[in-house]
């Protein structure tokens, strides 16, 4: 499975997983730069599957059809 095919949970099941090790164990320097570049792939794939989420989410369709946009505060 590539990366693109990955579902949004997967993705960060397993960026909580490389993070969980980065934290806990003695991670030898080149193992933790290996999972630091891979958890921020992850962490990449996972901002792209939110904001695809968030431009689907950004028009709804009210009870007439009319799609409405709604605002999305930022945080």
């Amino acid at each position: 499975m590539t990366e693109e095919e990955k579902s949004f949970e997967e993705a960060m099941s397993e960026l909580e997983a490389i993070i969980k090790k980065l934290e806990e164990a003695d991670v030898p320097l080149e193992e933790a730069i290996s999972y630091y570049e891979k958890g921020m792939a992850l962490s990449k794939l996972c901002d792209e599957k939110l904001t695809k989420v968030e431009r689907q989410v950004a028009n709804i369709v009210n009870d007439e059809g009319i799609i409405t946009p709604i605002k999305i505060e930022e945080e």
